[in-house]
């Protein structure tokens, strides 16, 4: 069992940052594949980034490729979405996940724990 808490959410201008941060609790950190995926009102769930267990790999929406950085701190039970140059169209409930799974990160929506959410809004 994995508990997640997102932090670091806010209300930024357009071309601005944030980071967030999602703290797991248990021993078992390093276990688990962490991924960042959002919603925007009216619209579906979409994956945004993932990160495998050892970080050596990472995976990005083309959209947020170039801006967005997604890293692993295993020593503090933390994984990070660094974003930068934000859009409007970032704005959106950030959610983080975690899966045992190691394979097929990439698109990956099926996630097996999930934090409650930081809201995001970009403004322009």
């Amino acid at each position: 069992q994995v508990q997640l808490v997102e932090s670091g959410g806010g209300l930024v201008q357009a071309g601005g940052s944030l980071r967030l941060s999602c703290a797991a609790s248990g021993r078992t950190f390093s276990s688990y594949s962490m991924g960042w995926l959002r919603q925007a009102p009216g619209k579906e769930r979409e994956f945004v980034a993932a990160i495998t267990r050892s970080g050596a790999r990472t995976y990005y929406l083309n959209s947020v490729k170039d801006r967005f950085t997604i890293s692993r701190d295993n020593a503090l039970n933390t994984v990070y979405l660094q974003m930068n140059t934000l859009k409007p169209e970032d704005t959106a409930v950030y959610f983080c996940a975690a899966d045992s799974e190691q394979y097929g990160l990439g698109r990956r929506l099926n996630w097996d724990y999930w934090g409650q959410g930081t809201q995001v809004t970009v403004s322009s």
